[in-house]
């Protein structure tokens, strides 16, 4: 049952992607928005996150996102030209011809530009005023760690785990399903986990839980302090 599905999902990714995704990967997206390479080697997670699943998640999936989001607003005008994080923000603005795809796709671009930025570490706990304020806001790390996890296991389908940040530096924790975003409703966000399954299940199969543990060991505090202090200097933007 498990050889099936991952072969069955891998087979999804590498056969059934379209000339769209590869041009998108390949040539840099065909449009206004474009995908970033990754940050690290690709073994960077490595054994937490396998490199063939970092590989077919950027590569593939991400791109992806990039080459619909770039072909639905092929025809926008303007629209095409915003910052993701505004266009994330006006999508009631938006033709409703195109207002599910951009939502889909451009929420699907921010949140996996965000997701491969605050990896690559090696864990541990944050420090400075980043763990002052996950003590104040979130019970300390290790309970801030143990209801982000169980909000992600609980999470039906597939979606996301954030922790957002206001302006102030307060922190909340929420879901998301699908590809939406805080940013939609104008919030930033500090981090956050990818639950959909095409994150993890090359590794881990259905152990959500499995995963959402040893996810916490390749999170990069260093980068995500550097985001909170953007975000209190009001330059976050995805």
């Amino acid at each position: 049952m498990s050889l099936s599905r991952r072969t069955l999902m891998a087979g999804t990714v590498a056969v059934g992607a379209a000339a769209g995704l590869r041009a998108a990967w390949s040539q840099g997206a065909s449009g206004p928005y474009l995908l970033d390479p990754l940050p690290y080697p690709a073994d960077r997670n490595e054994p937490h996150i396998d490199a063939q699943t970092m590989q077919l998640h950027h590569d593939r999936h991400h791109a992806a996102y990039v080459a619909n989001l770039n072909a639905a607003l092929k025809d926008a005008g303007e629209a095409a030209k915003l910052p993701l994080q505004d266009l994330l923000t006006r999508l009631g603005d938006l033709p409703e011809t195109i207002r599910t795809a951009v939502r889909n796709n451009a929420g699907g671009h921010a949140n996996h530009t965000m997701f491969w930025q605050i990896m690559g570490g090696s864990g541990g706990e944050p420090t400075g005023d980043l763990r002052a304020a996950i003590d104040r806001d979130l019970g300390g790390p290790a309970r801030m760690m143990e209801e982000f996890n169980a909000a992600g296991a609980r999470l039906f389908g597939s979606g996301w785990v954030f922790v957002t940040v206001e302006p102030t530096g307060k922190l909340a924790l929420t879901s998301r399903p699908n590809q939406d975003t805080p940013l939609m409703g104008g919030l930033r966000v500090l981090f956050g986990n990818d639950v959909w399954e095409h994150a993890y299940y090359l590794k881990y199969n259905n152990r959500r839980p499995d995963y959402l543990k040893a996810w916490w060991n390749v999170v990069s505090w260093d980068r995500i302090a550097a985001r909170y202090a953007a975000a209190k200097a009001g330059t976050l933007t995805i």
